[in-house]
Formats: structure tokens, C-alpha cells, sequence
């Protein structure tokens, strides 16, 4: 276990690294002049999670990237405003924004009325978890309601694993016992971030979709054709196509190309000279390098290019 607390600044530096050790890496931008000794920072890692309780002294400006991680960003008080590539969400007490991992996100105004809790948790720790819950692939929302029975269960579990944890070590420094709190923690978050089934069966994926999903993660840069999909399925193309809307809200192709535009993100923030977009995309099956870099930009707020560039 981990726990880091600092109530005590001298300048906003020390409120930037505080922040950064204690939840994400970022920009931080002070906007007003307020004093940094007013801030106040309290962290928990509890295994491939970590709980932060942040207050600010000041309005801030923040970006950053989420890298390797998500990041729940929940206000107990105040209204936090957030732009997630090109997309905006807006979080009141009772809310709470899901900030995906490797993509930028500002929060153009973060004022002192508004104290937040985040939430981290490994990305292929929640995925691993998210496949176990739900048995299919899973996508999360931008925005989770607190208000519902589930996500208010979720947030009253995450702030009272993170009072037992910073207050009292106990057993709560045993690693054993802090394995089991992150998968009690992120499996809730799961339930709670995604809607049951229509049919109400939680949990049930097809087989001929499992099928098709598994060969995709295998093999997402090979050249793909409907009959050869249907093929793994052991069924019709259109049987197959029904199968993905019932399930996964999408059609096979339009799920292969979410894995590509993953991987082909994955192999650009690692990548380095002498390696190029089109060579990158390439290698992930991807061939429409105009879709591609729309596509992009969309999901992560930035292109290709600026990606492999840093």
C-alpha cells in the first residue's frame, strides 16, 4: 500500500508535482491568484487502483493524458468541466467523467469550490476485469450516473475503502487484502459504468461472437472479409451480423477497425524514428489512411502524426 498526503505548499510547483505523484502526470496553469497553501492533496494506492482527494487553492487550467490508465474524475462539490479529444462533459456532484487512457483531456477551469475524488485504475488491469464481469468486451461512457443505485453503491464503497485506508493501516497494508479490494472496486465500477443487456442477461456474450472477437485480437491486422469471419463463426454472414448489433451495439468490421485504431495508438506513443504513420498503420491492418487520421483525431484528441512526434 501507498498513501501520500501533503496539505502544506509553498508555490503551485509543489501543488503540480503533488498532483502528478499522487494521480496523473499534467499541465497545470494557475488562472486566478489564489494562495497554494490552500491546496490539499491525499492519496491511496490500493493494487492497480488509486484514490485521490484533491482541493485546489486557486482556479487552475489542467491537461493531460491519462498515460496507461483511467482516470475517474468525480466532484463532491462544484462543477468540473472537461474536453476529452473533441468531446465536452460537464460533471456535477452525483456525476462523475471516465477519461480514457492515452488520450488528452483539459479541464479549461477547475475552481476551488470544486473538490474532486479520481479514481485510476490500470488499463489492462480494468480490461482484464471487464472481460471477467461482463464476459464480452465492454465499452465505457464518457459520463457514469452516481445517482442510480448501482453507481451510488460504487462511489460510498470507493470513499470508504479510501477513509479505512489512509486512516488506519491494520490490515489494510496487507497485500493480500488490497489485491481483493481492487477487483471488488473496479468490478463495481464496471457494473455500475455499464448498462445490463437488453435482455437482461448481464455477462452473456454468443459464441460466434466470442469467436469472431478472439480471432480479431489475434490476428486485427489481417485482411478480414466477411466470409472468412463467418467462417470462424460457423455461421451465416448475416447471422453473424446480427449476432455483433445484439451483442456489441456494432458490426464485426466496425469492431475491427476500434481494435486497429487501438493498436495502431499503442504502436505510435512508442514508436520513435525512422518509423512512419502510414508504415504504423499499415503494420495494423489499416489501408484507408484518410479514414484513419479522422478516426484518430476523434478518439484521441490529436493526429498520428502529433502522436508520434512526442
Amino acid at each position: 500500500m501507498g498513501t501520500h498526503s501533503t496539505t502544506r505548499f509553498a508555490d503551485w510547483h509543489e501543488v503540480q508535482d503533488a498532483v502528478a505523484a499522487a494521480y496523473f502526470p499534467h499541465e497545470m496553469r494557475p488562472l486566478t491568484t489564489g494562495a497554494a497553501c490552500r491546496s490539499a492533496v491525499q492519496a491511496a494506492t490500493i493494487g492497480s487502483c488509486r484514490i485521490t482527494s484533491m482541493r485546489l487553492g486557486a482556479a487552475v487550467s489542467v491537461a493531460t493524458e491519462h498515460p496507461g490508465a483511467y482516470g475517474v474524475n468525480i466532484p463532491v462539490s462544484g462543477r468540473l468541466d472537461s474536453v476529452i479529444g473533441r468531446a465536452e462533459i460537464a460533471s456535477l456532484p452525483g456525476q462523475a467523467t471516465i477519461c480514457p487512457p492515452d488520450t488528452r483531456t483539459v479541464i479549461p477551469r477547475w475552481s476551488p469550490s470544486c473538490r474532486l475524488i479520481g479514481f485510476k485504475v490500470d488499463t489492462d488491469y480494468l480490461q482484464r476485469e471487464m472481460d471477467r464481469v461482463l464476459g464480452r468486451p465492454g465499452k465505457l461512457p464518457m459520463q457514469i450516473d452516481l445517482r442510480t443505485d448501482r453507481g451510488a453503491s460504487w462511489f460510498k464503497f470507493v470513499q470508504t475503502v479510501f477513509h479505512q485506508v489512509t486512516d488506519d493501516a491494520g490490515v489494510w497494508s496487507n497485500s493480500v487484502v488490497l489485491t481483493q479490494l481492487a477487483g471488488t472496486l473496479t468490478a463495481a465500477f464496471v457494473l455500475a459504468a455499464i448498462p445490463d443487456d437488453e435482455d437482461g442477461h448481464r455477462g452473456v456474450r454468443p459464441r460466434i461472437v466470442k469467436r469472431v472477437v478472439d480471432a480479431i485480437h489475434a490476428d486485427s491486422a489481417h485482411t478480414w472479409t466477411p466470409g472468412e469471419m463467418a467462417e470462424v463463426a460457423g455461421v451465416s454472414v448475416r447471422r453473424l451480423q446480427q449476432g455483433f448489433r445484439a451483442c456489441m451495439n456494432q458490426t464485426p468490421f466496425e469492431y475491427l477497425f476500434e481494435v486497429r485504431l487501438e493498436r495502431a495508438h499503442a504502436e505510435l506513443m512508442a514508436a520513435g524514428p525512422p518509423a512512419t504513420v502510414a508504415d504504423i498503420a499499415f503494420r495494423c491492418g489499416i489501408t484507408h489512411t484518410s479514414r484513419f487520421a479522422a478516426a484518430y483525431r476523434d478518439r484521441f484528441g490529436s493526429t498520428p502524426s502529433e502522436t508520434l512526434r512526442r
